[in-house]
């Protein structure tokens, strides 16, 4: 089991705190994000940790983590910093995590005990994070539904009611190795055959929807909580303010 930790962005929305340093980096509960995920991972048996860094990349080297880098990080999105990992895309299952969260352990305990091909954390609790984030969560929340065997049918998209959300994408997922020749295969071959400015700048979520529709199902595994993501300055203040949001940190 490896992880890719994609850390590569600039964090604009969370300026002056980027100023000099990755999202990644920036402090939340006494600790970084990274820090955080990296304890994540490791108390959920997840040792071998390889951060895709990009901005302010020379901050992240003295975690003495496994990197690889991409050049290209201030014009490019998630699915190009996860092909700048393409070499560990190989052999063995990958865990996929955006840089910008932090999440208790379970959350992947669970991806790891569900044995589909492609596995995608919900977070079933996510109304009472957006309301600790804005007044009005239907601005910001993406629509997430399920059917009967809770493959994901619908995600990414503008949501216009709270029907339409089953849970939120967690930027936390889980490929196993036996599709991951099949995922590079339809990347390249898509890729070649298209824009690739538009594939250089792919959303995690639009690719997510590609392996569904060529590859293989995205089987949701629900997480009830445990979870926020810093997105930008507010986030985290109104992380800060509401203590109570970060309780699980302590938890592990």
């Amino acid at each position: 089991m490896k992880a890719i930790v994609l850390a590569a962005g600039q964090g604009t929305r969370l300026r002056p705190l980027t100023d000099d340093r990755p999202k990644c980096l920036v402090e939340v509960a006494g600790k970084t994000i990274l820090e955080h995920i990296v304890r994540a991972l490791r108390s959920a048996g997840v040792d071998d940790i390889t951060v895709v860094t990009g901005y302010r990349a020379d901050q992240i080297q003295r975690y003495q983590l496994a990197t690889r880098h991409n050049e290209r990080y201030a014009t490019t999105n998630m699915v190009y910093s996860l092909f700048c990992a393409e070499d560990l895309l190989v052999d063995d299952d990958v865990l996929v995590v955006y840089g910008d969260i932090v999440f208790h352990p379970d959350a992947v305990k669970r991806l790891i005990a569900e044995p589909a091909g492609v596995s995608i954390a919900v977070n079933t609790n996510w109304l009472e994070v957006w309301q600790v984030r804005m007044e009005d969560p239907l601005s910001d929340a993406e629509t997430l539904r399920v059917d009967e065997s809770n493959h994901i049918v619908d995600i990414g998209n503008k949501a216009g009611s709270l029907e339409e959300i089953e849970g939120q994408y967690m930027g936390l997922m889980l490929f196993r190795a036996h599709q991951l020749s099949a995922i590079r295969a339809m990347y390249h071959e898509l890729r070649d055959a298209g824009d690739t400015t538009r594939f250089d700048n792919l959303m995690m979520t639009d690719f997510l929807q590609l392996i569904r529709d060529r590859v293989a199902p995205l089987q949701a595994v629900f997480v009830p909580g445990g979870w926020i993501e810093v997105d930008s300055v507010e986030d985290r203040e109104a992380y800060l303010n509401h203590p109570e949001s970060l309780a699980f940190i302590e938890r592990f």
